[in-house]
């Protein structure tokens, strides 16, 4: 009598999961922190960088460029008096400025002056509106400086200057600026002094000398 042999069937091996500790997934999440931080922190400090680079090169806060291009005269009118010793004065100087805007962003400047100066006296003014310039922008200013006569009645230098033909004069002129770079307010002022000699025989400036200085 034959015994049927059953094929014998190989064990297959069932995978049992295997529980994850609580300290391993604490673990794995503080990796994930760490980099997620890491990630964030990298992305700021190169953002940084890249700021730092251009506020030190493309925008980086330059000084407005002011030039007197020209200073002369205008109008000149006197009457000297010998006995008493007395002078009457009408004097008006035209000056005409260049402002320049190196910066590679827009500068505003507020309402400012020029006057106009007597042996360290001022005798005149006119005021400078207040404007914009544009990146790389330039403006031309043409002012009339004139004499407030009032103010040079009782000085006595002025009798001696005209009798010795020689009349000498400053102009002085102040613009205040504000430069926006990267969210950065900075404020320069820029200021042009300019001795003038004006010859009363011919009625002309021969010679004159400008003097610039910018502040931040």
């Amino acid at each position: 009598m034959d015994i049927e042999k059953k094929d014998e069937q190989p064990l297959r091996s069932v995978a049992v999961p295997v529980a994850v500790s609580d300290d391993q997934s604490r673990k794995r999440k503080r990796r994930r922190c760490i980099i997620c931080w890491s990630s964030v922190i990298g992305v700021i400090l190169t953002i940084a960088l890249i700021i730092l680079i251009l506020s030190l090169t493309v925008f980086k806060a330059k000084k407005p460029v002011m030039t007197v291009n020209s200073v002369s005269l205008e109008d000149l009118n006197f009457s000297i008096n010998p006995i008493p010793a007395s002078v009457s004065l009408n004097l008006s100087l035209a000056l005409d400025i260049s402002i320049e805007n190196p910066n590679k962003v827009s500068i505003k400047y507020r309402t400012s002056s020029a006057s106009l100066r007597y042996r360290g006296k001022e005798v005149g003014n006119v005021p400078i509106p207040a404007g914009k310039l544009g990146s790389d922008d330039k403006t031309q200013l043409n002012l009339t400086l004139t004499v407030f006569a009032d103010r040079l009645v009782s000085d006595s230098d002025l009798y001696r200057d005209l009798v010795g033909g020689n009349l000498p004069f400053t102009t002085y002129t102040r613009i205040k600026a504000k430069v926006r770079v990267l969210f950065v307010n900075i404020h320069v002022t820029s200021t042009s002094t300019c001795d003038v000699n004006i010859d009363v025989q011919s009625r002309s400036i021969p010679d004159q000398n400008c003097r610039y200085k910018n502040k931040i």
